[in-house]
């Protein structure tokens, strides 16, 4: 199988929702996004703005995706769709990411579900991320110096 990464374009909102809902773990329905700010407006507003997100494809076809928000620093979303876990697309994507966002920032962050159950956190330790501190109840925040 063959990974691609490309950006995305407005064109792609829809698919990185599809992306988005089709997660098991942190998964969010479109409205419960909607209810935190994450529509399609916002996404093409944030698209518009800066080259902010790009998809991973495994063989031609949108698997994966990562969001980053310049001006914050932060990691805002990586997802990948069940059936394409295990090929690198999350490496290969949080790479881009990270390249961007320290491009801008000396330090850069995300926020995920805490529970230990939750693969995203080994994932992000197991590539340099450090558990900052609790956001609340449920997330956590993990941070990244550049180095």
């Amino acid at each position: 199988m063959s990974a691609t990464l490309r950006l995305a374009t407005t064109a792609d909102i829809e698919t990185l929702f599809d992306i988005r809902t089709s997660v098991i773990e942190n998964h969010l329905s479109r409205q419960e996004m909607a209810e935190l700010g994450i529509t399609p407006a916002a996404l093409a507003e944030a698209i518009d703005q800066a080259p902010c997100a790009w998809i991973a494809e495994l063989d031609g076809v949108a698997a994966g995706f990562a969001m980053v928000d310049f001006e914050a620093g932060e990691l805002f979303a990586l997802f990948i769709r069940p059936h394409a876990e295990g090929h690198g697309l999350g490496r290969l994507l949080l790479n881009a990411a990270e390249a961007a966002l320290f491009e801008q920032h000396e330090s850069i962050w995300l926020i995920t579900d805490g529970h230990e159950s939750i693969r995203a956190n080994g994932f992000y330790r197991r590539h340099g991320w450090q558990l900052a501190e609790a956001v609340d109840e449920r997330d956590v925040r993990y941070e990244k110096p550049r180095g």
